[in-house]
Formats: C-alpha cells, sequence, structure tokens
C-alpha cells in the first residue's frame, strides 16, 4: 500500500527559497577558505555553540524521522531509550575524551593514530574508517531519498540523487565553515516544525491522556523487544563506541579554540540530544492510534504521514526543508571529514607528499565527489538489509566495532600496540560473521560477544613486546595527553 502525498506550490516555493539560502551561504563562506586546515578544519576558530549545534545536525538526518518512528509507531516511546542512547554516549565522552583530542591537536581524526600507533595502523584504518563512513552513510541517503520521493513523487533512486547534488554544492565551495553555517540554518528550521508537529499530533489524539488511554502499553520506556535489558546493553555500547570515534564529533572537538570549549560543546550537544527524540517520538506515537491501519512497509513513514495530515500548507513545505536539513547536514559533515582522511591520510602521504595547497583543495574536493557517488549507489540497496535500523545496526556492530575501538580506547589506554589493533580489526569482523550468520545468536548476543572478543584482541597486544620507536612516540603523546591545562591555537 502506497498513501500518495504532495506539495502545493506554496511548499514548492518555501522549498526553494530554503535550498536557495543554503547555497547561497555555502557560496559565501567559501570566500573565507584559503588553506587545507580552513576547509578541513575550520582553523580551530569555530565558537562552541556552534560547534555543538553544529556536532548535533551531524549526528542525526532523516534516520530520526524514519527508524525511531517506526519503534515509536511499533512500540511506543521505548524510542526514547534507544535514541537516548546517543545523549548518554556524548555525555560519557565529553568527560572521557573532549580534553584529550583538544591536547591531540590534530589535523584529521586518525592522524594521532600513526604517533599512537605507527604509520601502518594509520593507513589501515584510514583505508577501512573510509570504507566504513561510506556504508554507514548510505543509510542516512536512504532514508533522505525515502523523504525526496515521497513528497515530491519522484522514483527513490532520483531522491538519492536530488539529495547529493544538494549536500555537494554547498560543501564544496565551503568546506567546514559552510557545513557549521548551515548546520545553523537547518538547526533552527528543524527545532521550529517539531515544535509545530507534536502539539498538532497530541491535539489530532485528544491530547496527551486520550493517547495514554488508547495505547498504555506503548508508554513503557522498555516496552517490545528493543526493551530488553541485552539489546538496550548491546545498543548503548555500540553507540558509545561508534558516536565517540566518529570523525565528525572528533572534528569538531579538535576545531574549537580551547578544552573548556571541547567539553561545553560536548555537554550542549549531550543536552540536545536528550530533549530533541522527544520531539520525534511522540508524533510517531500518536500516529498509531490516529493511523491505526499503516501496513508493515508503511511503519517507517509514520511521521511523515502525521505531517502530511496535519500541517497546512507552506509549513508542509517547512516540514520537508526540516527533514531534508537533518540528513543534508549529516552526509555534508560526512562528506567534509571523509575527504579529509582521504586527502591528508591516504592521498599526501602515499601518492604526494609534497603537494601544495591549491592541489591538496582541488583534491580534497574531488574526493568529496568520490565519496558521494559510492554513498549513493551504496544507498539503493539499504531496503535489502531490512530498512534503516536494521541496516544500521547490523552495519555499526559488524564494521563499526572493530575498526572505532582502537581510536576510541587508544587515546585512553596506553599499554596496547599495533599488534592489538590488528588483532583487533581481523577477529571483530570475523567474530561478527561467525556469531550471527554461523552460530546464528540473537544481533544483541552477537553484538556483545563480538565486543568482548574484540577488546581481549586489543589487550593481547599489551602482552607482546612493543617496539622502540612505537613505544617512544606513544610515550611522548601521553605525555601531550595528560598535561594540564588549557590548550589554545
Amino acid at each position: 500500500m502506497k498513501i500518495e502525498t504532495t506539495l502545493c506550490g506554496l511548499d514548492f516555493a518555501v522549498l526553494g527559497v530554503y535550498v536557495l539560502v543554503l547555497l547561497c551561504a555555502g557560496l559565501f563562506m567559501g570566500r573565507f577558505v584559503k588553506s587545507s586546515g580552513d576547509f578541513f578544519s575550520g582553523g580551530k576558530k569555530v565558537p562552541w555553540w556552534m560547534g555543538a549545534i553544529s556536532s548535533y545536525m551531524a549526528m542525526i538526518s532523516c534516520f530520526v524521522f524514519i527508524a525511531y518512528a517506526q519503534i515509536g509507531y511499533e512500540d511506543g516511546l521505548v524510542g526514547l531509550t534507544v535514541f537516548w542512547s546517543t545523549a548518554f554516549a556524548i555525555l560519557l565522552g565529553t568527560f572521557l575524551f573532549a580534553r584529550r583530542w583538544q591536547r591531540a591537536n590534530l589535523a584529521t581524526p586518525v592522524e594521532y593514530l600513526e604517533r599512537r600507533y605507527g604509520p601502518g595502523v594509520r593507513q589501515v584504518i584510514s583505508w577501512c574508517g573510509v570504507i566504513f563512513r561510506i556504508l554507514d552513510n548510505t543509510v542516512r541517503l536512504y532514508t533522505l531519498g525515502i523523504i525526496t520521493s515521497q513528497f515530491l513523487g519522484i522514483p527513490l533512486s532520483y531522491g538519492i540523487a536530488l539529495g547529493t547534488v544538494i549536500v555537494l554544492l554547498y560543501t564544496l565551495t565551503g568546506g567546514l565553515w559552510s557545513v557549521l553555517v548551515t548546520d545553523i540554518i537547518q538547526g533552527t528550521v528543524l527545532m521550529i516544525v517539531a515544535f509545530t508537529v507534536l502539539p498538532l499530533s497530541l491535539r489530532a489524539v485528544g491530547g496527551l491522556g486520550a493517547l495514554y488511554q488508547a495505547v498504555p502499553e506503548h508508554f513503557s520506556l522498555f516496552n517490545g523487544h528493543r526493551g530488553t535489558l541485552w539489546f538496550l546493553a548491546a545498543y548503548y555500547l555500540i553507540v558509545f563506541i561508534k558516536y565517540n570515534g566518529s570523525w565528525s564529533f572528533v572534528q569538531r572537538l579538535a576545531s574549537v579554540p580551547n578544552e573548556r570549549d571541547a567539553v561545553k560543546m560536548g555537554l550542549l550537544s549531550a543536552a540536545i540530544f536528550f530533549a530533541f527524540p522527544i520531539l520525534a517520538v511522540l508524533p510517531a506515537v500518536a500516529a498509531r492510534v490516529y493511523l491505526p491501519d499503516l501496513p508493515p512497509e508503511m511503519h517507517e513513514r509514520s511521521y511523515i504521514e502525521m505531517c502530511t495530515r496535519l500541517l497546512p500548507p507552506g509549513m508542509l513545505g517547512l516540514m520537508v526543508a526540516a527533514m531534508m536539513a537533518a540528513s543534508l547536514s549529516t552526509l555534508a559533515a560526512e562528506f567534509n571529514v571523509t575527504s579529509s582522511v582521504f586527502t591528508t591520510d591516504i592521498y599526501r602521504r602515499i601518492f604526494r607528499r609534497h603537494a601544495g595547497e591549491r592541489e591538496v583543495l582541488l583534491v580534497a574536493r574531488l574526493s568529496v565527489l568520490g565519496v558521494a557517488a559510492l554513498i549513493a549507489f551504496g544507498a539503493l540497496f539499504v531496503s535489502q538489509l531490512g530498512g534503516a535500523f536494521e541496516a544500521n545496526k547490523l552495519l555499526m556492530a559488524l564494521f563499526g566495532v572493530p575498526i572505532v575501538i582502537p581510536s576510541v580506547f587508544g587515546i585512553l589506554w596506553k599499554r596496547p600496540n599495533k599488534v592489538g589493533v590488528y588483532a583487533c580489526i581481523v577477529t571483530g569482523v570475523v567474530g561478527g560473521l561467525l556469531f550471527k550468520n554461523v552460530l546464528g545468536l540473537k544481533w544483541e548476543f552477537a553484538t556483545l560477544a563480538q565486543t568482548g572478543a574484540c577488546l581481549v584482541a586489543y589487550w593481547t597486544g599489551a602482552l607482546l613486546p612493543t617496539a622502540t620507536r612505537e613505544r617512544q612516540d606513544r610515550d611522548a603523546l601521553f605525555a601531550q595527553l595528560e598535561e594540564k591545562g588549557e590548550t589554545t591555537t
């Protein structure tokens, strides 16, 4: 069953103005990009509040309105419990990692890996990380494709292509500053619409009390199979690992002027991630009463369906813009940071060590194009993995955990060495396939077993001798990471 929806002329006008503002902002900020450092890290002059909003926008996407809406429609407020895993991850990660990432004084999120483990590990994780980021972002682009295809009446593949082009236009011009400024615009639009949709949804079902009376089981924070202890333990664990090793999050922590600002940035990001899920999940819970007959394949679109029925002309166009904003910000950030790793950690170190700034900027922009093309191609196959939420948790566990553990815990723990890194990656990928596909364990038990195996393998390196050069570089790095005081540049 497909429910047709169309936008009126006013909606298209609002959407067109929105896209035009984004493109103008990107072009304007491009005037201030004079070097690869400006393109990738904003010259370490990013205000903490701007970094926080951008960090938030970089970590959400249409995935929020698709995947968590499905959970809200099917199981209720447990969608909040699952969504709050990100707030928990950022809050804990801020106290554990923010100051250390500032002290590392890095240009790209994997730059410190060479000092920590040696050049070999830096290259392996750079290549693996680029591949994982591409796979991970196919899910985000897929959800953007769902939004654009439903509202614009075009095929999913065209929606994916359209979203990719818009992201590219303003990411290529202004680098990180372009992403930051447009994140502020998009975050504002997103909040306006979210604060509008929630009261309209509750009014449509007779208020919060009437909603509770209609579906009382949906008001448990632990309802359904996603509310079980083991599922939440596995999900919270991989989200903690993923987001604190997220190149976009690390990039923003490193782009603010000093340690105090990095902590404030993290705390504000966590606060936003605690508040926003309420706005995103409750309308989907209301949809269970207002639209009780949605077939299973439409549960992902429950939030969208509420919006199309309740929002007036013009506001519906703004809602489409807001949903696009969520994905465009994330994808722009991911395009930028993935390009930075490819350009700095792969191209400049392997192919052209003495490349000039003009050449590096050209390669950076070309690599953004390449990354975008690969992500767009992969997005066409996400539905075959069971939809957005299922694909996301599968990719996070199978590939994200073994690749990110050496980065996340390597900045905390001194003893593990490069042998442990290689063992962690191999054990994680092989173990993930074994536990899930061969032994047939449920996702949560397979994920916990895989993560445990990764950590054991990672620490195995600590039992083996460490090369003198690696030990010296590691000791110097940790002396810098443990140094007190504000780091300013």
